[in-house]
């Protein structure tokens, strides 16, 4: 079983380097005892990286997935993979211009849900990340015009920025109290206990296992194209970071 050690605190999602050990290699892959590689899930993209054992060349991180309670890093070939033992600690490094733009591409998705549902009672059904991009899929229709409230909204939130925070409830506590009324229809899968909720001070709250940063104003500017209405009568939204990076203060 891998520790999701980018779990438990919002500040947990900015750790880029740390050390675990190796408990498995898998054919082409590593598990680790702990991890703080995000792994393919919930419509987030894996991490990147490279794990290197002491005296030894690194060995990059390809793509990371979780198979059972397991998480697989997959490595590319070579002798610094096959090279490393089981039981051998190694130290991992995140790719974190990727890290921080997904965290980014993440929260502004939530931001952006939770303002879509409290304008027009629209809720999300799918929402994911490439690149610097964001498409987010709503249960109706959309009106252009809501475009430029939207943004309003998000350079409202980008300054003065408003906090994120983590905490865990036990599931039943949220089933009797699920804190707030959804803006998203994903089902929380019935095993998930204690239940994560990240909590966007004064505009959402959502279960998720993704990756958050510590407050909006680090979200920057938001482009949205023009809403694409979808044959199922639901509306799809995408939105680009307009800038590359933006700051980790």
């Amino acid at each position: 079983m891998t520790e999701l050690a980018y779990l438990r605190t919002i500040d947990d999602a900015y750790v880029r380097e740390f050390r675990a050990r190796v408990v498995a290699l898998p054919p082409g892959g590593v598990v680790l005892d702990r991890t703080y590689f995000y792994p393919t899930g919930g419509g987030q993209p894996a991490d990147r990286g490279q794990l290197r054992a002491d005296g030894q060349p690194a060995v990059e991180v390809l793509d990371v997935n979780k198979s059972g309670p397991a998480v697989v890093h997959r490595t590319a070939s070579g002798p610094a993979r096959t090279a490393l033992t089981v039981g051998e600690e190694v130290a991992g490094t995140i790719d974190w211009e990727r890290r921080h733009r997904h965290m980014r591409l993440h929260t502004a998705q939530h931001f952006v849900s939770g303002r879509i549902f409290a304008r027009t009672g629209r809720r999300t059904r799918k929402a994911n990340f490439s690149g610097t991009r964001a498409t987010v899929e709503v249960d109706g229709p959309l009106d252009e015009a809501l475009l430029a409230p939207l943004a309003e909204d998000v350079r409202g939130a980008v300054a003065p920025p408003r906090a994120v925070t983590v905490r865990h409830l036990p599931r039943a506590e949220w089933d009797r109290h699920p804190l707030s009324e959804r803006s998203g229809l994903v089902p929380l899968p019935a095993q998930v206990d204690p239940v994560r909720v990240v909590e966007i001070d004064g505009y959402d709250v959502c279960p998720c296992g993704g990756t958050h940063l510590r407050s909006t104003g680090e979200i920057g500017e938001l482009r949205f194209d023009r809403p694409v209405p979808l044959g199922d009568g639901g509306t799809r939204l995408v939105f680009t970071l307009e800038a590359a990076s933006a700051p980790t203060g």
